[in-house]
């Protein structure tokens, strides 16, 4: 089939890779335009528009598919559409256009997580498994029936980064089957099934630690935000990142809830239950370090972590109960 693909993180690139691999034949790359990047801004390609460089496909770059982009791809006369992570909606005529329509790869078990950040809301809920869908795209938000689906078990302390890097590939192997298998006619979709939940876009203060949370929670949420937006906390009124982050061992002494204490020559923070260790942090305005060295260059014995806004708000609200 001519496919038109359209993507634009580092996610969406093994899928590009596998679909130009196969037997059919990418007419068209669609992704976002350069952004900024680094201390300097300096215009680059996203990581879909580099790769299809190299593969000498053609690239359109759009910050969304409006009349005039889906007019390009119209005079294209794809047969299918495939998006992965593109980063804008696909509406009508552009969504019926192909004459099969366009079919996703989505990082979750839908109906669950639907949505522009379903690997990092899994993980920060608790997930054991991954998944990637499969699924006929339709207008209401990643809706459509599945063709299909693959389930991997949630490796042990995996953050965002590197569970999405795992997802990108098996996906990319089960897209070119679903993408054969609308070739040859024998595909075959099934209605989602379950209750929905959303996936909302991750920001900055979803990175903000709450060290009021038992320690399962802190370390989900920290594996959840990394590597964007990135996890942090602060110390009297000052941002610091938490770059590594693991659990203490079970016998280790208890500590209160954001209090800091050197033991053992590693940095130990408390949570509601048990502590976690802070393995490398970057203070506001410096490079990354190791913990225990930025903890004895503040010449300090003890201190607690800035509550977060939550959890401030909840304990102002019990004190004046």
């Amino acid at each position: 089939m001519r496919l038109v693909f359209a993507g634009t993180p580092d996610a969406a690139v093994p899928s590009l890779h596998a679909l130009a691999a196969s037997s059919h034949e990418i007419v068209a790359v669609v992704t976002r335009p350069d952004a900024p990047l680094g201390r300097k801004r300096v215009l680059t390609p996203s990581p879909v528009a580099a790769a299809a460089a190299q593969l000498g496909l053609e690239v359109v770059k759009a910050e969304r598919l409006d009349p005039a982009t889906t007019e390009v791809i119209r005079a294209l006369r794809p047969d299918l559409g495939v998006i992965v992570a593109y980063g804008g909606l696909v509406r009508e005529p552009l969504l019926s256009n192909p004459s099969h329509g366009w079919v996703n790869l989505h990082f979750s078990k839908l109906p669950q997580w639907r949505g522009a950040a379903p690997v990092q809301r899994a993980i920060m809920a608790g997930e054991t498994e991954l998944t990637a869908s499969v699924f006929q795209l339709v207008a209401a938000l990643d809706a459509g029936d599945v063709f299909a689906e693959r389930t991997l078990a949630m490796p042990q302390d995996v953050t965002a980064g590197d569970a999405l890097t795992l997802l990108a590939a098996d996906g990319a192997h089960l897209l070119v089957d679903v993408v054969d298998a609308i070739a040859d006619g024998s595909a075959q979709a099934r209605p989602q099934t379950g209750e929905a939940t959303y996936a909302h876009k991750l920001s900055d203060d979803d990175g903000r630690i709450d060290w009021q949370q038992p320690r399962a929670g802190v370390l989900a949420r920290w594996r959840g935000v990394t590597p964007e937006p990135g996890a942090h906390t602060v110390l009297t009124g000052a941002r610091v990142k938490l770059l590594a982050v693991r659990a203490a061992s079970a016998d280790d002494a208890p500590l209160a809830p954001g209090e800091i204490a050197l033991q053992e020559r590693e940095l130990r923070v408390g949570t509601l239950d048990h502590p976690v260790v802070l393995e490398r942090v970057q203070p506001a305005g410096k490079g990354a370090m190791a913990a225990a060295d930025w903890w004895r260059g503040l010449r300090v014995e003890t201190a607690r972590f800035d509550p977060a806004p939550d959890a401030a708000a909840a304990a102002q609200s019990g004190a004046q109960a």
